[in-house]
C-alpha cells in the first residue's frame, strides 16, 4: 500500500532524510519512532503529500507522489500536530465542512455516524472551542477517516493527552486496524505504539535503523534497542556541536 524508496530530504546543508526505503502492506499497522532530529516528521509530511522530497519517492495505491498528489490525498487521511478544525464550530458543522469539501454522498448520514463512533454524538452541537484536548483528538480522528480512506497517517496523535484520552484513542485506532485500515504512526508514546502495531521502526539520523515484528519482542527488549540508537545519535549531535 505504501512504498517509500531510496527517500532523501534536503535544506539547505542539512540532510534531513538519507535514502529512507519502507514497505507498509495493505492492512498493516506500523509505528515509526526516533529521537528528535531524527526525521520522522519530515517523512511523514512527505508520505502526506505536504512536502516533496529531494531525491527517491512515495507511491501509495501504486500512485507516485508528487505527480499523482491529489489522487493520493482522497485516498488518506492525516492527523498531525494542528486538529485541522474549526474552534467557533460545532463538532457537527466541522465534519459537515470536511464532508463537503471532500464532495460525500449522504453527507449528514456519515457524520452522525463519524461522531458515534468517537462517543461525540452528545456533543454535536457544542463548539469545539468547549472540548478537552481528549474531545479534539478524537473528533480530528473522525475528521480523517470521515471519507473512509485506505491510509490513515498519525503525527504525534498522544500529544498531551491524559491516561484516560489515551485509552479512548487506543480503542479508536484498534478499530482502525480491525477495519482494515493501513495505518502509519509516529509516536514518542512506545507502550501506546508497541500495543497496537503489527510492525516498529526505528528512524534514527535520517536512516531507518531497525525494524521489527512486535510478535518479536517484549516492550522491554524493544526499549532497550530504543535507547541503544538514539543514545548514539545524541552522542553523534553533541560530537557535531
Amino acid at each position: 500500500m505504501i512504498h517509500i524508496h531510496g527517500l532523501v530530504k534536503q535544506y539547505g546543508m542539512n540532510l534531513v532524510l538519507r535514502g529512507v526505503d519502507l514497505e507498509v502492506a495493505e492492512g498493516e499497522f506500523v509505528t515509526l519512532v526516533g529521537s528528535n532530529g531524527a526525521g520522522k516528521s519530515t517523512l511523514m509530511r512527505i508520505v502526506a503529500t505536504l512536502l516533496q522530497p529531494s531525491s527517491g519517492y512515495v507511491q501509495i495505491g501504486g500512485w507516485q507522489l508528487p505527480q499523482y498528489a491529489a489522487k493520493v490525498r482522497r485516498h488518506i487521511g492525516f492527523v498531525s500536530h494542528q486538529s485541522l478544525l474549526y474552534g467557533d464550530l460545532t463538532a457537527a458543522e466541522n465534519l459537515d465542512f470536511f464532508a463537503r469539501l471532500y464532495r460525500l454522498d449522504n453527507a449528514t448520514e456519515r457524520v452522525m455516524a463519524a461522531l458515534k463512533k468517537v462517543g461525540l454524538f452528545a456533543r454535536q452541537r457544542d463548539p469545539v472551542s468547549t472540548f478537552s484536548r481528549g474531545m479534539v483528538q478524537r473528533l480530528t480522528i473522525a475528521r480523517a477517516t470521515l471519507h473512509e480512506p485506505d491510509v490513515l497517517l498519525l503525527d504525534e496523535p498522544y500529544t498531551g493527552l491524559d491516561q484516560d484520552a489515551s485509552l479512548l484513542l487506543d480503542n479508536l485506532l484498534r478499530q482502525e486496524h480491525e477495519n482494515g485500515r493501513t495505518i502509519l504512526m509516529i509516536t514518542h508514546d512506545l507502550t501506546h505504539g508497541l500495543n497496537l502495531c503489527d510492525r516498529t521502526v526505528i528512524l534514527n539520523g535520517g536512516k531507518i535503523v531497525h525494524e521489527i515484528s512486535s510478535r518479536e519482542a517484549t516492550a522491554a527488549e524493544f526499549l532497550n534497542l530504543y535507547t541503544y540508537y538514539t543514545r548514539n545519535q545524541r552522542e553523534k549531535q553533541h560530537a557535531n556541536e
